[in-house]
């Protein structure tokens, strides 16, 4: 059945506009804040460990407790968790515009601070720096199902898929950002301060003094595009859904939708109040299990078995770069020359092997589907895991001149799990539930899948942190069986390509006769 409301009608069938670019936009710099702030931290850890803590044999640079390494790279996971769960609840019973905003505050506020970290000893410093990394992570993590919600109810049913994948793409852009910004940071800073002494040729030279400015402007730069978005996000109007199913304003909805696609809309209060009469079950409802239930399910464990192998990758890139030649040695190097190699290493195999899934999945999702494009991502990540992990010692051995090889399998696993899982798991939440729990259902999926980061980061990182070539190989294979899992998984959902948000949720009718609602037979 076609949906009822003339405004939802008008939404579905829109052609693509100005107003659909400008919503990716708005939303994706959000994700482009979001990857930049996740992710710069992997070029300046190892900085952190030279500059406030060091060896006390004096042969070699100062490091980060495995404690501490774990927490700085996994703090901000915690608080995207948080983020998330309280940020999609609050979407849905206050709207999506009222806390959109919100989330780019917190986001540049604690990117700023997190920069200013202070104390009078290096723990303190520290300490600092992980509670402004919590605080920034649950900006982060409200930025999630806000930003996936308002595109999916935007956008047209021919296009939506795309637009949210597009939405996500950002974040890609916003990985490449994170190392460019570093390595242009530390090529200016080597250019001031000269190339100092290696730590070989100069214990007390190889972190200059200057190093200390550095990974706090990295951090401070994350609240520009936030900063910057603020203003447009302000100005959008509240989705034309929101304020007719859930608010049962017909008039706004027809008024705002009206103007965004600058054609004229009926208000159909009558039609509306009935529509929305027959979709006031709540998320723990029995109702809400029978129609929706599995579905959840499989989004929630599609992307928490797609974050464990993504964030185990993405946090232990630094410790894989030596092996496939991308970085020197630590020893060999000062601290402005490690960033510069950390950053450069994280820059290619973001641009190379990272940044063209995203755009696949923007061109093709509506042409294959999701549940194809799932099923192949995560088939094909699993397969070049394994791979890395049968034939790892091979790879590594520098006898073998195999670095290359390495590098392209290693690039292939970020490539298929961004024309993949990475992308789908998050457009999927944003089509499968009703308008009245969407962004909730969106942030409990969301959630699930920062609860597979954080195993991932705490989990995966503190088993491989010292590289040793049994354990690297045992997590590559452990990483290759989640992902089997999340294949299997994907079977709990369904595809939504070509359908309307209500068609798809069961809101227009699909499980109750709103025909005879909006015109009842008299009774016999």
């Amino acid at each position: 059945m076609s949906n009822s409301i003339a405004v939802l009608d008008a939404l579905d069938t829109a052609r693509t506009q100005w107003y659909h670019f400008t919503a990716i936009v708005i939303a994706g710099m959000g994700f482009f804040t979001d990857a930049y702030d996740l992710f710069c931290i992997s070029a300046i850890t190892k900085l952190l460990g030279r500059i406030y803590f060091t060896k006390e044999d004096g042969k070699s640079p100062g490091e980060l407790s495995h404690l501490l390494n774990n927490a700085i790279t996994g703090v901000a996971l915690v608080g995207t968790l948080t983020g998330q769960l309280v940020f999609g609840y609050l979407g849905d019973k206050l709207g999506r515009k009222k806390v959109y905003g919100i989330t780019l505050i917190v986001m540049a506020f604690s990117a700023i601070c997190s920069g200013l970290s202070f104390g009078k000893s290096p723990k303190a410093v520290m300490g600092t720096l992980l509670f402004f990394r919590f605080w920034l992570g649950f900006g982060i993590g409200g930025d999630y199902p806000l930003s996936a919600t308002i595109m999916s109810e935007y956008a047209n049913k021919k296009t939506r898929g795309a637009f949210i994948a597009a939405v996500f793409a950002m974040q890609g852009v916003g990985i490449i950002f994170a190392g460019f910004v570093s390595m242009i940071l530390s090529l200016i800073f080597l250019s001031f301060t000269g190339k100092t002494p290696s730590f070989n040729d100069n214990p007390l030279k190889s972190t200059q003094p200057e190093a200390d400015y550095l990974w706090r402007i990295v951090l401070m730069i994350g609240a520009l595009p936030a900063a910057l978005t603020f203003y447009w996000r302000m100005r959008m109007p509240e989705t034309g859904r929101y304020t007719a199913l859930i608010e049962g304003n017909a008039k706004q909805a027809a008024a705002d939708m009206g103007r965004v696609l600058q054609i004229e809309l009926e208000e159909e209060q009558e039609k509306l109040a009935k529509f929305k009469s027959s979709n006031q079950y709540s998320l723990l409802s029995m109702q809400f299990i029978s129609r929706h239930g599995r579905h959840l399910i499989g989004t929630m464990t599609t992307w928490f078995l797609l974050d464990i192998a993504f964030y185990s990758q993405n946090l232990t890139q630094k410790d894989i770069y030596p092996v496939m030649n991308l970085t020197r040695q630590p020893k060999d190097v000062n601290a402005l020359q490690e960033v510069y190699d950390t950053s450069k290493a994280m820059f290619l195999v973001a641009l190379l092997g990272t940044f063209p899934g995203y755009w696949f999945t923007v061109y093709y999702i509506e042409k294959i589907g999701r549940f194809i494009i799932q099923l192949v991502g995560f088939f094909m990540m699993s397969l070049f895991m394994f791979v890395i992990a049968i034939k790892y010692d091979d790879l590594k051995d520098p006898s073998k001149h195999l670095a290359w090889l390495f590098a392209i399998l290693y690039g292939l696993t970020f490539f298929f799990a961004n024309f993949g899982p990475n992308s789908t798991t998050f457009v999927l939440p944003a089509e499968l539930f009703p308008t009245r729990v969407r962004s909730t259902c969106h942030a409990l999926s969301a959630a699930a899948g920062k609860a597979g980061a954080i195993f991932g980061a705490f989990g995966v990182q503190s088993y491989t942190l010292n590289r040793e070539s049994k354990k690297i190989r045992a997590a590559m294979l452990f990483m290759a069986f989640t992902n089997m899992i999340g294949f299997c998984c994907t079977f709990l959902v369904t595809e939504t390509k070509g359908k309307s948000l209500e068609e798809i949720s069961g809101e227009d009718g699909g499980r109750a006769d709103l025909e005879q609602m909006a015109d009842p037979k008299p009774d016999e």
